[in-house]
């Protein structure tokens, strides 16, 4: 019990430290295992304690994945996100088997497992790493999260072949079909079983409307799951994925999931401060050049593949540089294919510790990285002959306002704001033009006659060729604050008298945005709960001027504080 309170007590200062320094909680979790491990301070002794916990944060992890799984998402990443990603997942796990045999001289089965575990990137990290820089919203950081998804399922497939590797080279083609063979069996029983018993067994312990009992229902269907599939002599994160992803197709899943989700929180900590147990200072010291050389290994190779699908895709350049260096680390379920080859006894022990140090860095150094990828973005738009090859759009070739464009409107973004207001100006024969980064719409754009420029809203070059110097409005509806920050700056600076309206992206950027020039910027959150303020007062008799009357004086108040908030200049 002592061992137990240690942990938590660990897992949370070191939560609260990484939160302090805006790093990722789980970077903090791992740092929190280390001090307190048998190979630092030993404040905790019983390691039989930590791996069962560990077990079972693995396996609510796993089912809460399979829970959330749906084909639908799958359809909505799109081509970039099942091609681009199973290519990266397949080209970086190629890479980093050659590179274990060629450069390490490392054991088939490790250089194999190596290669798969470097190709997962890390959904925690770079989901917080977009949400506080407000670019969930952006062609990049779309881009991310369809690969990232793809990235998390791919874990199913390999969880079932790669304990295969290991055996002789005779052995393998059987083994994995014996593998394969139990898989559709198990996941055959579990449908079944998923069809009729456990809708009923839910269905039965919600009509007790005892939310305890529901709770515990719902955990001993994912902790029973993942005990057959070991019993069976497979994963028992397979297990518990199957049995998330049937319980996601009863009425009860939305409900059950609100439920598991804490517990999955709590024991994921707990498996990322045994992570952090298992990881030897000892060893990274001994091995401090072999460390260092395996995360830069990753980091060059996982950015070139990353940065290369994108081009491939033809995005910009701005995209692919973020796109690249955003998904250089490794991820959290690497560590989960870790702990099945070490318990299998497919991958060496080394090798896992050394994969553990050299993600733990990479993790470490992807906020830097991405930071790094905006600046040499800025410097290669100072670089006129740089910025010609950014310039190069969907078809190879920039369209270019009409120069005789004056008096007009740019709208940056056509998503759901810009495509709104480019029809409202279309309707009342108000010129205007597109810029747009993302080279599908693009495309359609061409193909409907509307005029738009392909590129960075943030880039100079781009501005240029939309005849900024002219026009009259500045429209900024991308949910890029660093592109909307240098617009701003730039259309001021050629063209003083332009009307700029921002989209406010994220809270931080609200008093950058108002020194660089923009004459109002709408902040999403705010307008949304005037109109919480509109249609209930309406719905409860209250007229439509007097309502007015009252929105007005929070519009005035809330411009006021945004105005009082401004760097004197």
């Amino acid at each position: 019990m002592s061992d137990f309170a240690i942990i938590l007590a660990a897992a949370l200062a070191g939560g609260l430290v990484a939160y302090r320094l805006k790093l990722p909680v789980l970077l903090g979790y791992l740092a929190a295992g280390i001090i307190v491990s048998p190979n630092a301070f030993r404040l905790v002794q019983d390691l039989g304690l930590v791996q069962t916990l560990a077990d079972i944060g693995v396996v609510l992890l796993m089912f809460t994945l399979g829970m959330e799984f749906s084909v639908r998402d799958l359809k909505r990443v799109g081509t970039i996100g099942l091609g681009g990603g199973t290519a990266q997942v397949l080209a970086t796990a190629c890479l980093g088997f050659i590179v274990g045999i060629a450069l390490f001289r490392w054991s088939t089965a490790d250089a194999l497992f190596f290669g798969f575990l470097i190709s997962l990137s890390s959904t925690m990290i770079v989901l917080k790493m977009l949400v506080e820089r407000g670019e969930t919203g952006t062609v990049h950081g779309r881009i991310m999260i369809a690969i990232l998804l793809v990235q998390d399922l791919a874990v199913l497939p390999l969880m079932i072949i790669l304990p295969a590797v290991g055996q002789p080279v005779a052995n393998i083609v059987p083994t994995l079909a014996t593998s394969l063979l139990k898989a559709a069996v198990f996941f055959g029983a579990m449908t079944a079983i998923g069809y009729w018993a456990i809708p009923a067994l839910l269905g039965r312990s919600a009509g007790l409307r005892s939310r305890e009992l529901f709770m515990v229902t719902i955990l001993a269907v994912s902790l029973g799951a993942a005990f057959a599939a070991s019993y069976f002599g497979m994963s028992a994160a397979f297990g518990a994925f199957a049995a998330g992803m049937l319980v996601s197709r009863s009425h009860f899943a939305h409900q059950a999931l609100a439920d598991v989700v804490p517990f999955r929180n709590v024991f994921a900590a707990l498996f990322f401060v045994s992570l952090g147990m298992l990881a030897s200072p000892r060893f990274v010291a001994d091995n401090l050049g072999a460390v260092m050389a395996v995360a830069l290994v990753i980091v060059i190779a996982k950015f070139t593949i990353c940065a290369s699908i994108a081009r491939y895709f033809r995005h910009s350049t701005k995209t692919v540089l973020l796109v690249g260096a955003g998904l250089t680390q490794v991820g959290e379920f690497s560590f989960v294919l870790g702990r099945v080859g070490l318990e299998a006894g497919v991958m060496s022990a080394y090798l896992y510790h050394l994969v553990l140090a050299s993600a733990i860095l990479t993790m470490l150094l992807t906020p830097a990285g991405f930071k790094l990828a905006n600046l040499a973005y800025g410097k290669l738009c100072a670089s006129p002959r740089l910025a010609r090859y950014m310039r190069l759009g969907s078809d190879g070739a920039l369209v270019e306002a009409e120069p005789t464009l004056t008096n007009h409107v740019i709208v940056c973004g056509h998503g759901r704001a810009g495509s709104n207001l480019a029809s409202t100006l279309g309707r009342y024969e108000i010129p205007y033009v597109v810029v747009e980064l993302n080279p599908r719409i693009v495309s359609e754009l061409r193909a409907s006659g509307i005029p738009c420029v392909y590129g960075d809203a943030g880039s100079t070059h781009i501005l240029e060729a939309a005849n900024v110097g002219k026009a009259r409005v500045l429209a900024l509806t991308c949910p890029d604050p660093l592109a909307e920050i240098t617009a701003t700056a730039y259309a001021k600076s050629v063209n003083p008298g332009i009307d700029v309206i921002a989209r406010l992206p994220d809270e931080a950027v609200d008093g950058r945005l108002q020194a660089a020039g923009t004459s109002e910027v709408v902040e999403p959150a705010f307008e949304a709960s005037l109109e919480f303020v509109r249609h209930i007062l309406r719905y409860y008799g209250v007229s439509g001027p007097e309502v007015e009357n009252l929105v007005c004086p929070f519009l005035r108040e809330h411009r006021s504080e945004e105005a009082e908030q401004l760097p004197k200049l």
